[in-house]
């Protein structure tokens, strides 16, 4: 698995994810060019970690479960500057990063 910061120079262009796009969610992408995003990226990255996490990710399969997913993934994607306070430290800033 690799992760990216989508602002890393080059890295959108090379994946075929507009800046619009990897502004409002998370993509997971696979070597054969699948794309998974927002919550389904996240239950993606899940099942390749494994257990616990993969049994998480199960659960998206459930209707009832997906939506309730979906709505919290749009919640925290609109306020995830104020998660900032955590300790989250974006990866892009750091002054020797490879980022835009």
């Amino acid at each position: 698995m690799l992760v990216l910061p989508n602002q890393q120079r080059g890295v959108l262009e090379r994946y075929g994810i507009s800046r619009v796009d990897a502004d409002s969610s998370v993509w997971a992408l696979t070597r054969d060019r699948r794309r998974w995003e927002g919550p389904a990226a996240i239950n993606r990255v899940s099942h390749e970690i494994g257990r616990p996490w993969s049994a998480l990710a199960s659960l998206n399969r459930l209707a009832p479960m997906a939506a309730i997913e979906e709505i919290f993934y749009r919640w925290f994607s609109r306020n995830r500057a104020k998660f900032l306070r955590l300790g989250v430290r974006p990866e892009c800033g750091d002054s020797d990063s490879d980022c835009e």
